[in-house]
């Protein structure tokens, strides 16, 4: 009896040891995982040191002979053939016979290389024996996620793939895996779940909300999972009580769960009850029940409330410990990033800003701020610059306090149009605690980098209003005064400001522009616009830029003077420093006199006696074509900018 206990014993003890294989230690969660370099059937080298720079890489290790194997790799690989501009990069790895391997290929064409193994990479990844084994790998090919086996297995899998897919904001993919699983498990309320937290991000809320309330009909997990989802919905839609009291209800049956108390945290902030979120974010980060992206979600606004209160070393530790649970949490990075910024520590803000960009590309938040941390590095090391700044910030602060604009009239010509120069000045930001920090800086620095590049706006620079409102001891509460936003304007030399205030929501924020002329505090315009945080926000600034451009050239359309004329060629006293480019047109005029009528003089609108079009420019004067004219053009002429089929006189 006792030797056959002791053999048995040996024998798991045996079978463990050639299941494992000799690379057991080489491949861990948490870790880089083995190096390796396989050909593949078409032919070609694949070295996974090369995929290094990749935020995600799939391994998966299969038997070309076996469907059962297989299952996951097809899966995939329909997935990859419908959503080719998805991130999905897998690479099949088969110790199965060539001629096994050829016929699988034949049959399925992989949109994925299927790599030969002679054994060795199979055994350092502990994939010899227990087939499919799935490898998801994260940035620097550290092993995120390991699956062995199919049948069940796979549907955790692809559930997993597809929460990794929602964390990289990859969200129709995230939704395609979710619907697989559902599809081969009815029941998987974690598919289920992350099927609804995909329409969610989405902003597909009545699609969310219909998912979790079916869940709310199961038993168990489904039903708590489901309302908590709802809770979630109800606080994206604005529906503060019903979602409190379905944040209860899951509270009550399910103590452990964590993420509803971030739900809770989101609607108190909103309705700045501050301290009672702060402790229902403490909650959501101590309690043991949520899946990584809501408890990295979780961290991550825990750090934001200290950073508001200026504890950036706490702020920095909690956004850690988010990326440590959620390595494409770029939102993390960002905010860390921005702690230092406000400690003025520009080089590791920059490192934290590339280090998001590293991760997704079309992150604008990571973008805007890394080219401004950039720019304060090179500022810093550029002393003459510097003294420039010093020096203009120093007489601008005297002008402030004096209440003298930054130029006088030094000429008599008041037609001509000067620079067009605009500012913004930070904007309010009210209502719930967004994910992202620092949404004001890359708002107006995105817009101010848009219409510099057009040419037709200068833009102040940012570091001299910093520099500015620093001296003189502004804060945001001073300039949410209409008057000292206006005053700053004018001291700046700017004819425009654009100031407003953002709007946090759960699901989104509402963005308030207004320009406001600081000569006449007339509101040429008014912006109200829905943003979101994402990757759509680029395509949402842009627009918002196209409408300022819009604004301007409307309400301060380009006067010139005509400095002489050539044959059919006119030059005016106008060129690029100005915002003329190649191509403006502009309607050369003439005066009428006022017209005497019952002791009032009514003035005339200008006439029209010739059309101009731009046909080369330099800093200061353009040269144009005439297009059309009722009499000779003259030297003195005016001319105003024509926009579209109208002209202004401004």
């Amino acid at each position: 009896m006792r030797c056959a206990k002791y053999g048995f014993t040996l024998f798991i003890l045996v079978l463990i040891l050639c299941m494992t294989g000799t690379g057991y230690s080489q491949v861990q969660e948490g870790k880089q995982v083995p190096l390796f370099s396989l050909k593949g059937m078409d032919g070609k080298a694949y070295d996974l040191s090369q995929m290094k720079d990749r935020p995600m890489m799939i391994i998966y290790f299969f038997d070309a002979a076996s469907r059962p194997s297989q299952e996951s790799l097809l899966t995939m690989d329909n997935l990859a053939k419908k959503y080719q501009d998805a991130d999905l990069r897998v690479w099949g790895i088969t110790r199965s016979p060539k001629d096994s391997v050829a016929d699988f290929v034949k049959k399925t064409n992989p949109a994925f290389p299927i790599l030969l193994d002679d054994a060795a990479v199979s055994d350092a990844y502990q994939a010899k024996f227990i087939l499919p084994t799935t490898c998801i790998m994260g940035p620097d090919l550290t092993l995120l996620d390991y699956f062995q086996g199919g049948g069940k297995t796979t549907n955790v899998m692809l559930v997993k793939l597809a929460e990794r897919k929602l964390q990289q904001k990859e969200v129709v993919l995230a939704q395609a895996l979710s619907d697989e699983a559902v599809k081969n498990d009815p029941k998987d309320a974690k598919a289920q779940m992350i099927k609804g937290y995909a329409a969610l991000k989405a902003g597909q809320l009545d699609d969310a909300e219909k998912t979790f309330a079916a869940m709310t009909a199961e038993k168990g997990q489904g039903e708590i999972l489901g309302k908590e989802g709802l809770a979630s919905v109800y606080a994206a839609k604005g529906q503060s009580e019903k979602a409190l009291a379905m944040a209860s209800a899951v509270e009550n049956a399910a103590p452990e769960r964590a993420y509803i108390h971030a739900v809770k945290g989101d609607v108190l902030y909103a309705q700045d009850k501050k301290a009672q979120a702060q402790a229902e974010y403490a909650k959501a980060v101590q309690n043991p029940g949520a899946e990584d992206f809501q408890k990295a979600g979780a961290y991550n606004k825990l750090g934001r409330l200290y950073a508001s209160i200026g504890d950036y070393q706490q702020s920095r530790d909690l956004y850690d410990q988010a990326v440590r649970i959620d390595p494409y949490y770029v939102e993390a990075m960002a905010n860390k990033g921005v702690t230092y910024e406000k400690e003025g520590n520009w080089d590791k803000a920059l490192d934290m800003y590339n280090k998001g960009q590293s991760l997704d590309k079309d992150d604008v938040f990571a973008s805007a701020l890394a080219r401004r941390a950039a720019q304060m590095i090179a500022l810093q090391n550029d002393a003459k610059n510097r003294e420039r700044i010093d020096k203009l910030v120093e007489d601008l602060s005297k002008r402030y306090r004096s209440q003298k604009k930054i130029f006088t009239a030094t000429t008599e010509d008041t037609w001509t149009s000067r620079p067009m120069v605009l500012t913004f000045v930070d904007f309010q930001e009210t209502g719930a605690l967004s994910e992202r920090d620092g949404i004001s800086v890359v708002l107006t620095t995105q817009l101010a980098d848009e219409l510099n590049a057009s040419g037709r706006v200068q833009v102040v620079e940012r570091v001299v209003i910093e520099r500015l409102l620093e001296e003189l001891n502004l804060g945001s509460s001073d300039l949410a005064d209409p008057e000292t936003a206006l005053r700053l304007g004018r001291v700046l030399a700017a004819q425009v400001i654009g100031t407003g205030s953002l709007l946090h929501m759960t699901d989104g924020t509402m963005l308030s522009l207004r320009l406001i002329d600081t000569e006449t505090t007339a509101i040429p315009k008014v912006i109200n616009r829905e943003i979101s945080t994402d990757a759509s926000l680029k395509k949402d600034l842009h627009q918002i830029n196209r409408e300022i451009l819009t604004t301007i050239m409307a309400a301060y359309p380009l006067q010139a003077y005509v400095v002489n004329v050539s044959g059919d060629k006119v030059m005016i006293n106008l060129g690029s420093n100005q915002g003329v480019v190649t191509g403006s047109r502009f309607a050369v005029i003439e005066e009428q006199e006022p017209i005497e009528y019952k002791g009032k003089q009514l003035q005339q609108a200008p006439k029209r006696i010739a059309g101009l079009e731009v046909i080369s420019v330099e800093p200061d004067l353009s040269y144009c074509r005439i297009t059309e004219q009722e009499r000779p053009i003259k030297q003195d002429d005016k001319a105003v900018e024509k926009i579209g089929d109208q002209f202004t006189k401004g």
